[in-house]
């Protein structure tokens, strides 16, 4: 069960314009942080700032190649945030269904 500052992860990830663009490009496949610096023409502070609160969130995962990090989007960390979401705001009967969400 995750506990509710973790769960505020995944929604401060989510409240921002900025790190929304983010992920809309990267649903495209994963790229490298000189590909979304240019894309989003921000400076490299910036965008570090808004990967590590998408990599805490769980719905981003980054490596490291050479000098350069490359990110893409998380399909398990992106499924829990989604069951986190459904049992958040609907009403279950079947406490199991709402406990698999937790």
């Amino acid at each position: 069960m995750m506990t509710n500052a973790e769960i505020a992860k995944i929604f401060k990830a989510l409240c921002d314009e900025r790190r929304v663009e983010i992920l809309k490009l990267l649903v495209s496949g994963e790229k490298c942080a000189c590909s979304l610096l240019d894309e989003l023409n921000i400076c490299q502070p910036t965008l570090s700032h808004h990967m590590k609160i998408l990599c805490e969130s769980g719905m981003v995962t980054a490596r490291k190649e050479g000098k350069w990090t490359h990110y893409r989007i998380s399909s398990e960390g992106c499924k829990q945030a989604n069951h986190i979401l459904q049992s958040l705001t609907t009403e279950i009967q079947d406490p199991e269904y709402k406990e698999s969400c937790d």
